[in-house]
């Protein structure tokens, strides 16, 4: 096999040298590439464009793209990792969660269960009425951000929290990313001489203002389940399982099934990667009998949802 390169506290330059140092073999050639978060993919694209040339299918998952049963997962490891790096209490905090899709769902439920006064920011009209529903207030970020004690992204989108929003933040509020790589906190634009950086320990920095005001960034803008915390064995056994499913599919797949496109896992797929793991709770599907499956126009053995249906 081929060594795996990454270690913890890596710089950027360190993240794509490993990641080239797993493509760049000399005598070898992929037909398959197994992603998460698309940034061996752009790698690939950018550097070896003639590589794709043999690449049968790309098989991706991503934080930010398509992701089932998001909540569940979100809610562990937002949890785990915002009270690893800070040790506060959450209760009674005033946090605003800007982005409430999968991921901002997750981390408002976390929230709302540990106390905290619950703010959301959103574009999308949908998600925003979901917000209001679930009984968090709707507002835009410039109208909270003198108040605040928290705030997390979860865009999946670039500059959500710019200088500007930086400067008007009270001392010693946490600022924090569970969306999109690091791009949605403008941490370049605080790599100025008038802002002292200050370590206080690992994925946790001090960012003090000439005035002595200081915000709390943690993980320094990147994931921060992923820089600060571990995701459960059980949530990475599902997340495997169906991505080697993807490629085993993809790898055989006759001629013309996959056009040059993105397609979504099948309905099917996912269920059957669902049910492999329902043993583990001793659970027990009930089965329709042929009578109820007439009526709802399915087949008794699934798929039980049409592919758009997300959990």
């Amino acid at each position: 096999g081929f060594p795996v390169f990454a270690w913890k506290g890596e710089s950027e330059d360190d993240f794509w040298w490993c990641i080239d140092r797993c493509v760049n073999v000399e005598g070898w050639q992929p037909n398959m590439i197994l992603d998460d978060g698309g940034d061996l993919t752009h790698w690939i694209y950018k550097k070896y464009p003639n590589m794709f040339k043999k690449i049968k299918g790309i098989v991706e998952e991503s934080v930010t793209g398509v992701h089932s049963c998001g909540i569940l997962i979100f809610f562990f490891s937002f949890f785990l990792s915002l009270k690893r790096t800070t040790d506060m209490m959450f209760g009674g905090k005033q946090v605003v969660v800007c982005g409430y899709g999968e991921v901002g769902k997750g981390c408002c439920a976390a929230l709302k269960a540990m106390g905290s006064i619950v703010y959301v920011t959103e574009i999308d009209p949908i998600c925003a009425l979901q917000a209001c529903m679930d009984g968090f207030r709707l507002v835009k970020l410039n109208e909270v951000i003198r108040q605040v004690d928290i705030v997390i992204t979860c865009t999946g989108n670039k500059n959500v929290v710019t200088r500007e929003h930086l400067d008007r933040m009270k001392n010693s509020c946490i600022v924090c990313n569970m969306g999109h790589s690091n791009t949605e906190i403008d941490v370049a634009s605080l790599r100025t001489p008038e802002l002292t950086w200050e370590r206080v320990r690992s994925q946790v920095d001090h960012v003090i203002w000439p005035d002595g005001k200081r915000i709390v960034l943690l993980a320094e803008g990147r994931l921060l389940n992923l820089s600060c915390s571990t995701v459960p064995t059980f949530v990475l056994s599902i997340t495997a399982t169906t991505q080697a499913l993807a490629l085993i599919e993809l790898y055989n797949a006759p001629e013309g099934r996959y056009k040059q496109d993105v397609y979504l896992l099948p309905k099917k797929m996912d269920e059957y990667v669902a049910s492999l793991h329902l043993p583990t709770f001793d659970a027990h599907l009930t089965e329709l009998t042929d009578e109820q499956a007439k009526y709802l126009g399915l087949n008794k053995n699934g798929p039980f949802k049409p592919n758009y249906y997300r959990c």
